[in-house]
């Protein structure tokens, strides 16, 4: 099977998150035959809408550097697939693309990771090792049941790794130019203001909440840190303003707010609640918020392979690797618990869009990238 017939495989599986549709039993039943141990890691529960197929599968030839690759098969929804110039889940290659949903998040990369793995244990037919794969499909979600309950159970195995690779579509134009060596957190927060409901003719008997909104607002948005080193400054994003007020002539009883916080490793999710409220506190006391956490911020690096790969992308495609932490979320975050973690993938410019798609050519690349580094890992 060629490259761009198992992406085009993947990309048929309708896996919208936290469905996988069979793909992980496909990729599975391909690992078992190149004799990778594979074993089926179930979370979450059917009556609640949140079970999760989950797997684990490794291949160990004796003592040496254990490599994992990292990956989701699961998809964000397609939209209106009317708006879509083919159908999403049937891939089509036109002008060296190949199109449908998962193209570049991140089916293309699985095939890059498969491939390079293949052509690497027919090229070598010992090595002293081991070679992994964690497979999930909760990442695009809420992600409570995918690769972070792997990794719970990994340490629970004692199973230890010395690198993982997670595939994510990280460069902005071509491959080579972007990796991620860490992530910023994540913190969605819910601020009530409480009023006092009124006729806005006679404001004097009402108290409105809006314009405290607007004071607790503005002390939220000062600067929270200016980053340092590894990490951009941390960021507060407004997304919503709401009263649920259907007339005009109603002084609200209360008014919400939602927004997000990317944040860096200055603050962890409890220091940073902290801040929230002593800021929120010094305006006044008529409000409740709510937080949830979607990640920690983390940085957990190895100079060796981190080294390994850039000298491989610099000697597939001339160019010099840069490793940052912008961006959003990924499995990464759960992973760092365990080893140091990496993630280089793909071009992610059409990512999550209508007429998702991948060069051919980047994928190749990909696909070689990752099939040297196990070369110069295992030399």
């Amino acid at each position: 099977m060629t490259l761009i017939d198992l992406v085009c495989k993947l990309i048929s599986f309708k896996s919208i998150s936290p469905s996988d549709d069979g793909s992980i039993k496909y990729l599975s039943d391909i690992l078992k035959k190149k004799k990778f141990a594979c074993k089926n890691l179930n979370f979450g529960s059917r009556k609640k809408k949140t079970f999760t197929k989950n797997h684990f599968a490794f291949l160990k030839r004796g003592d040496g550097p254990h490599i994992c690759f990292a990956c989701h098969v699961d998809v964000v929804p397609p939209g209106n697939i009317n708006d879509w110039s083919n159908n999403p889940f049937k891939a089509i290659v036109k002008k060296g693309k190949v199109f449908g949903r998962g193209a570049c998040d991140m089916k293309g990369a699985i095939a890059a990771y498969i491939l390079a793995v293949n052509q690497f244990l027919e090229q070598t037919k010992t090595f002293k090792g081991t070679i992994s794969f964690i497979i999930t499909s909760d990442e695009e979600g809420k992600a409570d049941f995918g690769t972070k309950k792997v990794i719970e159970w990994l340490k629970k195995k004692k199973i230890n790794i010395d690198f993982c690779i997670v595939g994510e579509p990280t460069n902005p134009k071509n491959v080579g130019e972007v990796a991620k060596i860490g992530r910023r957190g994540s913190i969605n927060c819910q601020l009530t203001v409480s009023g006092k409901q009124g006729h806005v003719a006679y404001p004097e008997n009402a108290k409105n909440p809006i314009p405290f909104l607007i004071k607790y607002l503005e002390i939220l948005n000062q600067p929270l840190d200016k980053g340092n080193e590894h990490f951009q400054p941390s960021n507060l994003e407004i997304t919503s303003i709401d009263t649920g007020n259907p007339v005009d002539n109603l002084i609200p009883q209360t008014v919400s707010s939602k927004f997000n916080i990317r944040f860096n490793n200055i603050f962890d999710s409890k220091s940073l609640k902290k801040k929230i409220k002593s800021r929120l506190d010094s305006v006044g006391k008529n409000y409740s918020i709510k937080f949830y956490i979607s990640g920690e911020p983390f940085l957990k690096t190895s100079i060796k392979y981190n080294k390994l790969l850039k000298d491989t992308v610099h000697e597939v495609t001339g160019r010099n690797l840069k490793m940052n932490t912008s961006g959003g979320t990924s499995d990464a975050r759960f992973i760092s618990k365990i080893c140091p973690v990496i993630e280089f993938g793909s071009v992610g410019k059409t990512m999550h869009q209508v007429d998702e798609n991948a060069k051919i050519k980047d994928l190749e690349i990909l696909s070689k990238v990752y099939f040297k580094f196990l070369q110069k890992v295992y030399q």
